[in-house]
């Protein structure tokens, strides 16, 4: 039997920077966490990790497993002017419940990090990045306030991480 080793075992298992959009691109601005994530893939160092879920916030307590510092960028319906960008750190205390109030999902960003918070499965720094959506039609694009908030909502994404200008 000829067991083939992981040559690179220590880096797989180090805690990383990492970046978790969320949404579904078949639903107008619910796609903006994705695309955020994406651009984020572009301009990062190799040292950051970006994943896209398209599925239940629930996943993200996988998905965060053993990062480091971590980014989640989802589209939000708080009230504010579509394409508010605003970013909250999730580390100690919950997210406001204007940003966790309204979710496409069955589990909301706000529900997920505080099971996770109760299950003691929280990443040591979590940073969330909303971005204020108007339209989850299928089938939809971005809005045009929502397709403008992408570049400063990137910048945040990076600056949370210390990655950025």
């Amino acid at each position: 039997m000829h067991l083939v080793r992981d040559p690179l075992p220590a880096a797989r298992n180090r805690a990383r920077l990492t970046v978790i959009g969320i949404g579904n691109p078949l639903r107008g601005d619910d796609a903006v966490g994705l695309i955020v994530a994406r651009e984020v893939r572009a301009a990062a160092t190799a040292d950051i990790a970006v994943i896209e879920l398209e599925g239940e916030p629930a996943s993200l307590i996988a998905a965060w497993e053993g990062a480091g510092p971590t980014v989640v960028v989802d589209a939000v319906a708080s009230g504010a002017p579509a394409g508010t960008v605003t970013v909250v750190d999730a580390t100690d205390a919950p997210l406001p419940p204007s940003l966790s109030a309204a979710s496409t999902h069955a589990l909301g960003l706000g529900e997920a990090i505080e099971l996770a918070r109760v299950l003691d499965r929280l990443p040591k720094r979590l940073v969330v990045v909303g971005v204020e959506a108007s339209e989850f039609a299928p089938g939809r694009p971005l809005t045009p306030a929502v397709a403008a908030a992408v570049p400063p909502a990137t910048r945040a994404v990076l600056s949370s991480l210390g990655a950025g200008p």
